[in-house]
């Protein structure tokens, strides 16, 4: 019998070099979204604050510009994802002084490391709390910072159209601090399609200056109140910019908090490159699409299942891999403790089944 020819390792390891390296030359990609694996360091619970709003006073008298930024700018933060084959910067809003801090899903999905900036200069580890993949929203946690100072929320039903607002944000993931823009509330209850396709309703529409990097920061009126989280810009328009209204935002935060932090996603200890079609046809694969294995982790539950290099996932469950995504995603449904069932194709050519126990990410 005449074997098919044998899935060529080196030529897969050439493959997943190129698309490393091809990462690497993009640079930083604001507001990007791809990883093989999610980071799963253990959170344990803890008592946390619920996002601070005041009632403002009759007496209040409107910031100036300047002002506003002086006082809000303490609770703005940078937050820099590591995304497994690039990098991405957006913006979240402090929301107590345990360490909680508010921003957009898409800012932190798929992330593998975040890394919390502050505006004195100090920088934190952070991990994924809860998110809200409907609103758009993420909790973010730090922990052992202190003197940090929590934004006030306020109210978004008061908004009036006409009314000034001003947008803080890291820009670009530009050096030197956040950039701040004013405008004014050009409306209110937009709906748009977003991120992943979903319809995010009853937002802000501003004129205020919203570019990418500024996502998860807050749209602010003149009392130094947060009205708004910013999350979108329109392209094809010239300074139309959303933000997701702080009513339900901090609804949602709320909930999130009280659900407590989300298990950490199960780690299977494999790398490896997407096979795409055109991949496939190249190196003549009997798949057309799936997830090429060009490393296994000794000692992790894939290599006690038995995957070997050169192996191809296309299926996890009843779930299809077609790419490193697909595989991140069911991982960051199924927490450490969970047993799964893993289909490969091997040598080019035979179906193996194997079963794995899932475990939590080990320190590096």
């Amino acid at each position: 019998m005449t074997r098919p020819p044998h899935f060529n390792h080196f030529k897969l390891i050439v493959v997943a070099a190129l698309l490393v390296s091809s990462c690497i030359s993009v640079g930083s990609n604001t507001d990007d979204t791809s990883s093989v694996e999610e980071s799963g360091a253990a959170v344990e619970p803890t008592v946390v604050l619920t996002p601070t709003s005041v009632s403002r006073s009759a007496e209040a008298r409107p910031y100036t510009t300047p002002e506003l930024v002086e006082v809000l700018t303490p609770s703005v933060v940078q937050i820099a994802v590591d995304l497994g084959r690039g990098q991405g910067v957006g913006t979240g809003v402090i929301l107590d002084e345990e360490g909680l801090i508010l921003t957009n899903w898409h800012v932190v999905d798929g992330a593998v490391t975040i890394t919390v900036a502050f505006e004195d200069g100090s920088v934190s580890e952070g991990e994924l709390f809860r998110r809200d993949p409907m609103l758009d929203l993420a909790i973010v946690r730090v922990s052992g910072k202190e003197n940090l100072k929590p934004a006030i929320f306020g109210d978004s039903d008061s908004l009036r159209i006409g009314e000034d607002v001003v947008a803080i944000g890291h820009a670009l993931g530009l050096r030197g601090g956040p950039t701040v823009s004013k405008g004014v509330v050009s409306a209110i209850d937009r709906t748009i399609v977003a991120y992943a396709g979903a319809d995010l309703t009853g937002l802000v529409q501003t004129d205020a200056a919203i570019n990418e990097g500024n996502s998860g920061g807050p749209l602010v009126n003149m009392f130094g109140e947060v009205v708004g989280i910013n999350t979108a810009k329109i392209n094809v328009g010239d300074r139309i910019g959303f933000a997701i209204n702080i009513n339900a935002a901090k609804e949602s935060a709320y909930s999130l908090i009280a659900q407590g932090p989300v298990p950490p996603p199960g780690f299977l200890g494999v790398g490896g490159v997407d096979i795409t079609r055109a991949l496939a046809r190249a190196l003549r694969l009997p798949v057309g699409e799936g997830f090429g294995v060009t490393v296994v982790e000794p000692g992790s539950p894939a290599d006690e299942a038995g995957i070997e290099l050169d192996d191809i996932i296309i299926q996890l469950d009843d779930t299809e891999i077609t790419e490193g995504q697909d595989l991140t995603d069911f991982l960051r449904g199924h927490p450490s403790g969970t047993e799964i069932r893993i289909t490969v194709v091997r040598d080019a050519q035979f179906l193996v089944s194997l079963s794995a126990t899932l475990v939590e990410r080990p320190d590096r």
